[in-house]
């Protein structure tokens, strides 16, 4: 759907564009116009023609610093501005767009499949299968994640005017709030300590690490710690779930765990996660060189 706020605001725009050119255009000759007329009509007899020859000039160059730079500035504000709401718009559409294809696509046969998956549960009395019931709680987590993934695309969050900290907090309140789950959040990196492309992709670190909780650790509790060393800084998320108790978490093949260690990899951040006295312990860690 067409903003027409944001239509009627860019013509806005350029209305007031028209208006500064028009003056940027006019203003010298205006000037130059009444400087010869009240040097010929009051000025003359106190005034020489060359020094009047002279003053002219400089007047013109006097106004033009005052006023025109003035002007000129105020215009590449506004078109800076129109700029970036054309960006924005550009990405809305693109996101309604997607979250378009989605709903009509992926999110549709996801419904299809769980139909199925019901009706062949009531035929074959497949209740009590466990694989059977691991597949259908499976595709019910992808399925809500699509759902999650649409509204978030249509409605994008309002956070993006906090800071990345508050961000991360307003995320881990919608967790607390949809899945029931009680986080400890105890953050004590500065912003300022992390360039651009590590805060995305160390919040990417901790969604993906919060969301295998959600889906395997079988607990409502988790612990997200983060601090600054003395040569860089380290992230930890802890939870008390399930979690395997015959083998080391480093070895186990999962795709949570691999997009995590992929992630870190790619960073250049040491990964790590390990059971440790019955608990889920995933660090991430940044040393500087």
């Amino acid at each position: 759907m067409l903003n027409y706020k944001h239509i009627l605001r860019e013509k806005g725009d350029v209305l007031n564009a028209t208006h500064i050119k028009w003056l940027i255009l006019l203003l010298p000759t205006v000037t130059i116009g009444l400087w010869e007329y009240v040097r010929h009509a009051f000025l003359l007899p106190y005034l020489s023609m060359e020094m009047g020859n002279i003053l002219s000039p400089i007047l013109v160059f006097i106004i033009t610093i005052v006023f025109l730079l003035r002007l000129f500035s105020i215009l590449e504000k506004m078109q800076e501005e129109l700029k970036a709401e054309k960006v924005k718009q550009a990405a809305m559409m693109e996101r309604e767009q997607l979250a378009r294809e989605l709903h009509d696509g992926i999110a549709q046969m996801l419904f299809l499949l769980s139909v199925k998956l019901n009706k062949f549960e009531k035929k074959n009395h497949t209740e009590k299968d466990a694989d059977f019931q691991k597949i259908k709680q499976t595709l019910k987590h992808i399925h809500d994640d699509t759902r999650q993934a649409i509204s978030n695309l249509k409605h994008p969050s309002s956070s993006s005017s906090l800071s990345w900290k508050e961000t991360i907090h307003h995320y881990l309140r919608e967790l607390e709030l949809h899945h029931f789950l009680e986080v400890t959040f105890n953050w004590e990196i500065e912003e300022q300590a992390l360039s651009t492309k590590e805060k995305v992709e160390l919040f990417a670190c901790i969604k993906e690490a919060v969301t295998n909780i959600i889906k395997h650790a079988q607990t409502d509790k988790v612990w997200i710690y983060a601090f600054e060393t003395k040569n860089g800084w380290t992230c930890k998320i802890i939870d008390k779930g399930i979690g395997f108790q015959e083998e080391r978490l480093e070895t186990r093949k999962g795709y949570g765990l691999q997009i995590l260690r992929d992630r870190a990899k790619d960073m250049n951040w040491l990964f790590s996660a390990n059971r440790i006295d019955n608990q889920t312990v995933i660090e991430i860690v940044k040393e500087n060189q």
